[in-house]
């Protein structure tokens, strides 16, 4: 998401500990972790750092001027590996991350190619290696719409990709802000269908709006999706309020995937305050959802950045799903003092936009560092991309 005048930090948050692989592994990497009851804890630190760019890739940033921000100075010889704004587990160790529409706008991002990149974390030596990824395109001429490039290879200016989940056959679902839309491509980056609406919801950057009101505010479509374990059912999660519901209360959808189409059941999501906003989301189990709800600021101004428990059973009869605190991503213990930081390390980046549940005590979570423009960690400097592990006080129970 990049609703700001000139995109703000972000950063990789992971809850895990090793750089091995499978749940068990995690697991081990936690031993000599301190609990803190009702406190979530620090127990992995990787970074990749923020001028890391795609290998042979062509020339980016032309769109944002040629004075330096945060000491780097555009446009780039390459596309920058940044913007994470989804994250799926391999299962081998290594992770796919979804770069999102690049410099914050549809104006300033055509020559940002989409691209998910593979990665693997070493917390041991608190590395992020890239290993490859793959470019997003339209070749079979799916979208109906004229795109950016005449090669119809996907770029900023024509979706803000912000959410990915992986079916059971390789191919992957990925929420857009712009439509909103969900997206179905290929293992390899194939847009295999037409881009399929929300009905009823329209953000300004629709290209299907035709002169209509929108009712979603700009690049505030799914932020969030998350996939039930039998992969029937994905749940995308929009950032901001539709025009007419109460503010601060977010639409999370059900979609039918072999019906392709919405099935008309919907929750809502309340947020801690109207201005806040969520940055990603990921089931649990067939009632409870993990969500990252974060503040709009960086640095020393971040007041909250947290991680909630989610369950659509309403115990509270509020209308709205119940949440339970399950890391405060500003407080957490830090008893080995990882990264280099103190017994509290802090995350405080503006769009934090990624969690992966690692092992039953353990999520991942990632930033998305809006490369160049945001500075959370150290002012004037651009933030890297973070991945970290996180320990739960308490068991997801997880299916």
């Amino acid at each position: 998401m990049k609703h700001i005048s000139l995109a703000v930090g972000a950063a990789l948050l992971a809850v895990s500990l090793a750089p091995t692989t499978g749940p068990a592994s995690y697991a081990a990497a936690q031993d000599g972790a301190r609990d803190n009851t009702g406190r979530a804890t620090l127990t992995g630190f990787a970074a990749l750092p923020a001028q890391t760019f795609v290998p042979g890739s062509e020339p980016s940033g032309s769109q944002i001027g040629t004075t330096p921000i945060n000491g780097v100075t555009p446009p780039f010889a390459g596309q920058p590996v940044q913007g994470f704004s989804g994250i799926v587990r391999r299962g081998d160790g290594s992770f796919d991350v979804l770069s999102d529409n690049g410099y914050g706008g549809k104006n300033n991002s055509a020559d940002f190619l989409l691209r998910v990149h593979r990665v693997r974390p070493d917390f041991k030596a608190g590395t992020v290696r890239v290993l490859g990824g793959f470019n997003l395109s339209d070749p079979r001429g799916r979208v109906s719409w004229p795109l950016t490039r005449a090669d119809r290879v996907l770029t900023g200016a024509d979706f803000d990709v912000e959410s990915i989940v992986r079916a059971a056959d390789g191919t992957y679902w990925i929420g857009d802000e712009f439509g909103p839309f969900l997206l179905h491509f290929s293992a390899t980056g194939t847009l295999l269908e037409a881009p399929i609406e929300l009905p009823g919801v329209k953000a300004p950057e629709n290209p299907t709006l035709n002169g209509a009101t929108p009712n979603l505010a700009g690049s505030k479509g799914f932020e969030g999706m998350a996939r039930s374990a039998d992969g029937r059912w994905l749940y995308p999660l929009l950032e901001g309020t539709v025009s007419g519901d109460p503010a601060g209360t977010l639409r999370l959808n059900e979609f039918d995937v072999r019906k392709r189409a919405y099935t008309g059941k919907r929750w809502t999501y309340k947020l801690d305050s109207p201005t806040n906003a969520i940055g990603d989301a990921i089931a649990v189990d067939e009632h409870r959802f993990l969500i990252i709800e974060r503040d709009n600021e960086q640095g020393d101004a971040a007041k909250l950045k947290r991680v909630y428990l989610a369950d659509t059973r309403d115990r509270d009869h509020d209308g709205a799903l119940d949440k339970t605190l399950a890391a405060d991503l500003l407080d957490l213990a830090n008893p080995k003092g990882l990264g280099g930081f103190g017994e509290t390390f802090r995350f405080p980046f503006q769009t934090i936009e990624d969690v992966v549940i690692l092992d039953d005590r353990t999520l991942g979570i990632l930033n998305d560092n809006n490369f160049p423009f945001s500075s959370g960690r150290t002012a004037g400097q651009p933030d890297n991309d973070e991945f970290i592990t996180v320990r739960l006080p308490f068991r997801l129970h997880a299916r």
